[in-house]
């Protein structure tokens, strides 16, 4: 039997495991900071997190662990990373390079079979040098101080090894002393406009040759220039990163979208998961309900007390969980949770919490004041614009009983006439045959005050 059909047998399956781990280890930075590669229904999924890894080698791990031969291990690879990434990533040098490796490393496999070597001994001689991350930094254009460096160091996937800087040292006083003491390799450049961009740019490009084990690179700079360095490194296989500073922050950058992936000081507001989002939106509705006496908040105004509270958005927080969806989606998704009204597609959407009774409701208790009111019957049948008049009196009576005076949002008086007589407010309107939309009636009914605020509308008891 030839070395590429031998059998796999127990004694193989520490050395598989291996070859898992190894190969989840490639993927990663490709799934952390290549979106583009990334079948859509995991894009959303944050890589960096270790569960995820360690999902992927033990599913990996399972499929590859009983095959009958070898033949069929690069297949099953293949196969299982077609789930995970796009079918154009096959065709790139990243997975040229990993087909690479695998093949050689079956190879040991078989070769380790033959000489009944210890199941534990690890692949490592297959794998040397282990896989490194490079920083290029142009010292002339980005200060990089202790802190920013270490910072750079959580965003690449393999251990920062190699770090090189390009100026002409004779103008940067202690810099040169400072970066030497760091573990820099320095590049001297005579003096001249951008003379150290091309001598980074010339020994950048051939890192790879260099560094046959780099598998990230760093590059850090803020100047455009730079941008053709980053594309060349790309098609060579490497996962690369722009570092560039505006201010005092320092941003880093998906090279292959040049959209920015993380920043120093990082400022990105924590995202909380969905469960968490919606106790904290049903706290602020129940606040809001207890303070002002209403059964219905505008989205708008509770989307600013979100803000305002939490420091991130509504529209961040359904961006992450659902993503093309906006802000209305994630409160019509949970109807369990909350119910909405508009009275047309121009007007503001209001938001309360679903619950049998309407009334308002304060931490699972009725409002005494509202309880202990006995609403008004209905009317058995509405025939005319005054039966109608009479019911909306009834109900804004009711929604108005601590302050009768008070205005209030046309939106709960509407929503509140369909709740009790199982038609909508406009439909009522229609029915009656009479003129214009649920604004117009109101404006003729002599009980009504309606004033306008913005694009919203208010009414209160003469």
């Amino acid at each position: 039997m030839s070395n590429d059909q031998r059998l796999l047998t127990t004694y193989s399956s520490g050395l598989i495991n291996q070859l898992s781990i190894f190969v989840c280890n490639e993927i990663m930075p490709i799934l952390q900071q290549q979106p583009d590669l990334v079948v859509v229904n995991y894009r959303s999924f944050n890589w960096r997190q270790p569960q995820y890894k360690s999902a992927l080698i033990a599913e990996l791990n399972k499929k590859i662990s009983n095959l009958a031969d070898n033949a069929t291990l690069m297949p099953m690879i293949k196969e299982y990373l077609g789930l995970l990434l796009v079918p154009s990533f096959f065709a790139s040098p990243a997975f040229c390079n990993l087909e690479v490796v695998i093949h050689k490393s079956i190879e040991v496999l078989n070769l380790i079979e033959l000489n009944n070597q210890d199941m534990f001994e690890p692949l490592k001689s297959s794998f040397s040098p282990p896989a490194i991350a490079i920083l290029l930094l142009d010292a002339e254009n980005l200060q990089l101080d202790a802190k920013m460096e270490q910072f750079l160091t959580t965003v690449s996937t393999y251990p920062l090894q190699v770090k090189i800087a390009f100026a002409n040292w004779a103008r940067m006083g202690k810099r040169d002393e400072e970066l030497h003491q760091r573990g820099y390799e320095l590049i001297h450049v005579p003096i001249g406009k951008d003379n150290a961009d091309g001598k980074m740019i010339a020994l950048g490009s051939s890192v790879h040759e260099r560094y046959a084990n780099a598998k990230e690179v760093i590059v850090c700079s803020s100047d455009k220039v730079m941008t053709n360095l980053c594309n060349h490194l790309q098609q060579n296989g490497l996962i690369v990163y722009q570092a560039i500073k505006k201010g005092d922050v320092l941003i880093v950058l998906n090279s292959s979208t040049g959209k920015p992936i993380t920043q120093f000081p990082n400022s990105t507001p924590e995202i909380p998961t969905i469960e968490i989002f919606i106790q904290q939106i049903k706290q602020i509705i129940q606040a809001e309900q207890k303070q002002n006496q209403i059964y219905w908040v505008k989205l708008s105004a509770l989307s600013q007390i979100f803000k305002t509270k939490y420091n991130v958005s509504v529209s961040q927080v359904v961006s992450q969980h659902l993503p093309g969806k906006k802000a209305r989606d994630i409160f019509t998704n949970y109807p369990a949770d909350f119910a909405i009204h508009q009275v047309d597609a121009t007007s503001e959407l209001y938001i309360t919490l679903f619950q049998v009774n309407q009334s308002l409701l304060i931490n699972g208790t009725e409002d005494a004041s509202l309880s202990s009111a006995k609403k008004s019957p209905l009317l058995s049948k509405i025939n005319s614009s005054a039966d109608l008049e009479k019911a909306l009196k009834d109900i804004l009576k009711e929604l108005t009983i601590k302050s009768p005076t008070s205005y209030i949002d046309i939106s709960p008086l509407g929503v509140e006439f369909s709740q009790r007589y199982g038609k909508r407010i406009n439909e009522q309107i229609k029915c009656l045959k009479l003129n214009g939309n649920f604004i117009k009636f109101l404006q003729s009914c002599k009980s009504f005050n309606l004033k306008q605020t913005g694009k919203a509308w208010q009414v209160t008891l003469r």
